[in-house]
């Protein structure tokens, strides 16, 4: 997609007709209450709109008519190949309104516009594309029975499905979520986050323009205590996808425990370790995966790379190249496509990740702070034991850690409660594959950083992950539940006694 200038990314953002209501049984209405709540530019500090503030009668409604779509059929019990063709469409719709969406998502995020151009929104509508596709090529079973018997284990749709989204990544986890649930054929009630709203209303109306029923994506926005916890707790969701926090996914569990114990699935934080050897090959490479992991999307990123740990040896020489890439990470207006690095989600978040940085004694590069705009920066600490080192700060800050042999770099890689992402950076195959394997985390890149992409699976180990997985086949595995027909073949008059 061809960028275009600041002025006329200012141009269409001031253009824009913002979504604001709850989009319920395929159409746009205020909360029951009729309260609202502010949605607001974080670069500018300027209200974009006041959007419904649903509580928990939204959520009953909301299950409602999802429930009622999922009973009836009209999107659970249609063909393979019209609900791809459906998906298709609304692909294409997308497609058609990406600059649409990306500057909607530029301006309610902070982030550029130049990830929202090239990898935000494209990644999207691939997802979508992807998970259509597969609609009609994930096959049943039969399973090896006696002669006398076939055994079928069949994929059928969980039911109605709680979605519950972050803010960092508003489209690109709702595609990650809604796109193997409607693909499985279940209906939807959707949470995005209270910071960033408007780009899952606006899908959730292209969706309904595509030709997806009323009634099976349902968009509920508000916060997390009055629509979040409905949703946990609702006895006729019957599971709940959350990406987010650790702490606030935990309460999910809870939830599920204290109402009807429904499927829970969970994607959360992260502390992932970059290891560096002594034997890393071209070390400007390897500046550039590291400072990508650690500042893209201004670090909030559940997979970013925020711990350095680094060989003694090439400590030095690699600080030296990472100061010269990070100072192409450059924070400005998110609108201009220069940017490299926006402004942080909310002024709460921003004085979060400030706290973090009044912590810092050893800033290596970088440390400013000012007006909901964080420059990239990176930190020396004494040890892994170092809070910096320990708790995800969820902004552009990099802890580095200074090892002195491979075990040990690996052994403090491991010592966190998070197994998310991690990377490990060495010339010797041998060593790669070992520490790849002995590294705890759900992806482990070798000489890059990344997350992989659609065709694998994504989540954690320990407090990063519980349940299932994220994108590729397996995705759909949380959305749908297994279910054995056994059927006898024996011959009556076999088995009839003389």
């Amino acid at each position: 997609m061809t960028l275009l200038t600041q002025d006329e990314y200012k141009s269409i953002a001031a253009g824009l007709s913002l979504p604001n209501g709850a989009f319920i049984d395929g159409g746009y209405r205020p909360a029951i209450s009729g309260e609202t709540f502010v949605s607001t530019n974080p670069a500018t500090g300027e209200e974009l709109t006041r959007i419904a503030a649903c509580n928990a009668d939204d959520v009953d409604f909301a299950v409602t008519k999802a429930r009622e779509a999922f009973d009836d059929g009209r999107w659970s019990k249609m063909h393979p190949s019209d609900r791809k063709d459906v998906l298709i469409r609304f692909a294409k719709l997308m497609t058609r309104n990406a600059r649409e969406l990306a500057v909607m998502e530029s301006i309610d995020s902070g982030k550029t516009i130049y990830d929202c151009e090239t990898v935000d929104v494209p990644e999207t509508i691939h997802c979508l594309k992807w998970h259509a596709e597969a609609i009609d090529k994930l096959y049943d079973q039969v399973s090896p029975a006696s002669d006398d018997h076939i055994a079928m284990v069949v994929r059928e749709p969980i039911g109605v499905v709680g979605l519950v989204l972050p803010w960092n990544f508003p489209l690109l986890m709702l595609a990650w979520k809604i796109g193997p649930a409607l693909a499985a054929g279940c209906s939807i009630v959707l949470k995005p986050a209270a910071e960033t709203t408007l780009t899952a209303l606006r899908v959730a109306e292209l969706a309904a323009e595509a030709g997806l029923p009323r009634g099976v994506l349902n968009v509920v926005p508000g916060s997390g205590a009055q629509v979040g916890e409905p949703i946990g707790r609702h006895m006729d969701i019957d599971m709940v996808s959350f990406t987010g926090s650790t702490v606030t996914g935990k309460r999910f569990l809870t939830y599920a425990a204290e109402s009807n114990a429904k499927e829970v699935v969970l994607e959360m934080g992260g502390k992932n370790p970059a290891v560096v050897m002594e034997d890393a090959e071209n070390l400007d490479r390897v500046a550039q995966h590291v400072v990508n992991g650690a500042f893209w999307n201004m670090g909030e990123n559940c997979s970013a790379s925020s711990r350095l740990i680094v060989h003694k040896d090439v400590k030095a020489e690699l600080l030296e190249r990472i100061a010269h890439h990070a100072k192409q990470w450059n924070v400005g207006d998110p609108l201009d496509p220069e940017t490299r690095m926006g402004a942080l989600v909310s002024e709460g978040h921003y004085n979060k990740v400030c706290g973090y940085l009044d912590q810092a004694e050893n800033v290596v590069i970088g440390g400013k702070a000012e007006n909901g705009f964080v420059e990239a920066t990176v930190v020396e600490v004494p040890g892994n034991d170092a809070t910096l080192a320990r708790e995800e700060i969820f902004g552009p800050v990099l802890s580095v850690i200074e090892v002195s042999g491979f075990d040990e770099a690996i052994q403090i890689a491991n010592d966190t409660e998070y197994g998310l992402c991690a990377s490990i950076f060495t010339a010797n195959v041998k060593r790669a594959i070992r520490g790849a394997r002995a590294i705890r985390a759900g992806t482990v890149t070798v000489n890059s950083f990344g997350e992989g992409d659609i065709t694998t699976p994504f989540g954690g180990y320990k407090q990063s992950g519980f349940g299932g997985r994220d994108n590729s086949v397996h995705a759909h595995d949380q959305y749908t539940q297994l279910k054995t027909i056994w059927i006898d073949l024996a011959d009556d008059a076999d088995e009839a006694v003389d």
